[in-house]
């Protein structure tokens, strides 16, 4: 393992994951477990999910952040990951794109969140790099003032993971599921869901800004693809992820303290 971690000009490896369509509960529980069980750096990426699910932060509270009535109705799920972060619904239409790494292999970058968000812009400026006014407003990726990558994080002792939703497109009606968030960032001036967001289908292809990222995570790694069936934590190790589906009893229960 030793001489593949300095593959090329010194570069320490990447390991490189392509899946599509892979269910973000599933994909959200293999992030943490290389997160917590490898030591290896990985990057993830998922076009699309199967159905849509809407996704809230390790601390989201579903009775401030998602219009219970709806969402039962219609059967939506949802899901507490592990990382921090705002709510998002994802669907066919969000492309998935997460960097797991090993602090000591990203020397130049505190393992805090302001640093590893400013790194991780850095890196998205090399994808966008011609294509429109790309840049890191607070928490958040924008073209000019509008949203179109929502990111979360989480961080141990040695390693992070950022990852990011990045919305190729949506569904506009998707977007009633979700109330206004008490904390919102500044320059979202209270505008609605549709006034906030943008697609980003209108500046790149799919496969076009797949293809960037990769080629941008090559100016900081070595990288190398790996399958999906072969992501697996090692065999002597016990793995619980802790990122789960909302019951809809729990649903219901927040349903009754927001009224």
């Amino acid at each position: 393992m030793a001489t593949r971690q300095v593959a090329r000009a010194g570069l320490p490896l990447m390991n490189i994951v392509r899946m599509k369509g892979v269910p973000i509960l599933q994909q959200l529980e293999v992030e943490e477990c290389l997160l917590r069980t490898s030591s290896e750096n990985w990057c993830i990426i998922n076009d699309g999910t199967d159905k849509p699910n809407i996704v809230m932060g390790i601390s989201g509270k579903p009775a401030e952040l998602v219009e219970i009535s709806p969402v039962l109705e219609d059967k939506i799920p949802v899901i507490r990951r592990f990382t921090g972060g705002g709510t998002v619904i994802v669907d066919h239409g969000t492309i998935f794109v997460s960097f797991i790494c090993n602090k000591d292999d990203v020397a130049d970058v505190q393992p805090y969140p302001r640093p590893i968000m400013s790194w991780s812009s850095l890196l998205y400026s090399q994808v966008f790099q011609g294509v429109t006014n790309f840049r890191l407003r607070e928490n958040d990726y924008v073209f000019g003032h509008r949203k179109f990558g929502g990111n979360a994080q989480s961080i141990t002792k040695n390693r992070w993971i950022h990852h990011t939703s990045f919305l190729w497109d949506y569904e506009a009606r998707n977007m009633s599921y979700l109330r206004l968030p008490k904390r919102a960032p500044e320059y979202r001036l209270a505008r609605d869901h549709l006034d906030f967001i943008c697609p980003m289908k209108d500046y790149l292809s799919r496969s076009e800004f797949i293809t960037r990222t990769i080629d941008a995570a090559e100016s900081h790694f070595s990288v190398e693809s790996t399958e999906f069936e072969a992501v697996k934590p090692p065999s002597n190790m016990k793995f619980t992820p802790t990122s789960r589906l909302l019951t809809n009893q729990e649903l219901e229960a927040a349903g009754n303290t927001s009224i």
